[in-house]
């Protein structure tokens, strides 16, 4: 065969496997539309208090779809699974959002560290904990794994200004701790500066992780909680002690009362403390 004749082969081969971007999206739209219903799409809607459009599709239909394409796209290439990616969270729709997640865990090894960033930039923009929590344990979480670089970077992440980057740090750990494995000291490393956040995400993390903890390695979460009992808050004690025996339970809620100072000596030590104003105002 004339070189010429080749070269144009072969260019008419790759061409044929780039993906058409807003194809795919278009194709995933309507296949997942079919499978919604409008009531699961206003209670999904309600129940995760998101401004995103819902199509109504379930859980296990978005799954699928993600299997689905990934099934029928062998060749497809991380970059070509970053842009589709992209498209997907563009569009605001939760389910084009998920299937994403769903194409990353699926083809996670198509990632390497130098996707780290731009995960993290996606769960910058996400606006609901259906999402941050996939795709923080399942993709970001199997990065750190493999890569030594992108763990390093959580440090960091997890001064992030927005809470869902900060949540997404913690989580990042739950699966090899979860197995028994891990780096807990770096998990607990990241999670104490975060004992005395407000945020009702934040203080659910922490509980869920140690909570996890629990299944194959306990040590690891009574020591966290009997070092750090009263600085926990009362959601994330509640959670990290879940699956602990009662007895255990019951210890380290006995540490928790006993090391707090009750309330009648904090307004004992304040009204001595005001003695010493000399008149100043209280208000």
């Amino acid at each position: 065969m004339p070189h010429a004749a080749r070269h144009t082969r072969k260019v008419r081969q790759t061409q044929a496997k780039v993906l058409d971007i807003d194809n795919a999206v278009s194709e995933l739209r309507r296949h997942l539309a079919v499978r919604g219903t409008r009531e699961r799409a206003t209670f999904a809607k309600r129940y995760l208090k998101s401004d995103l459009a819902f199509l109504g599709a379930s859980v296990p239909d978005v799954r699928a779809a993600a299997k689905a394409f990934v099934r029928t796209h062998p060749d497809l290439t991380g970059p070509s699974l970053r842009r589709l990616s992209e498209a997907l969270w563009r569009s605001d729709v939760h389910e084009l959002r998920a299937v994403a997640i769903g194409m990353l865990e699926l083809r996670q090894a198509l990632l390497g560290a130098r996707d780290a960033a731009w995960l993290v930039a996606l769960l910058n923009r996400a606006d609901t904990w259906a999402h941050v929590d996939w795709l923080a344990v399942k993709v970001l979480g199997k990065l750190v794994e493999r890569e030594p670089s992108v763990k390093r970077k959580l440090d960091t992440w997890a001064k992030h200004q927005n809470f869902w980057v900060r949540r997404s740090v913690l989580l990042a750990f739950h699966d090899p701790l979860l197995a028994g494995a891990g780096d807990f000291e770096h998990f607990a490393r990241l999670a104490v500066p975060m004992l005395a956040e407000r945020e009702f995400f934040i203080r659910k993390a922490i509980g869920w992780v140690l909570r996890s903890c629990v299944r194959r390695g306990k040590a690891r979460t009574l020591s966290f909680v009997e070092a750090h009992a009263t600085a926990l808050s009362p959601l994330s004690f509640r959670e990290a002690t879940r699956n602990l025996t009662p007895r255990e339970r019951a210890r380290l809620t006995r540490l928790r009362q006993s090391s707090a100072i009750s309330p009648a000596t904090a307004a004992r030590g304040q009204r001595k403390k005001n003695t010493h104003c000399l008149g100043t105002p209280t208000w």
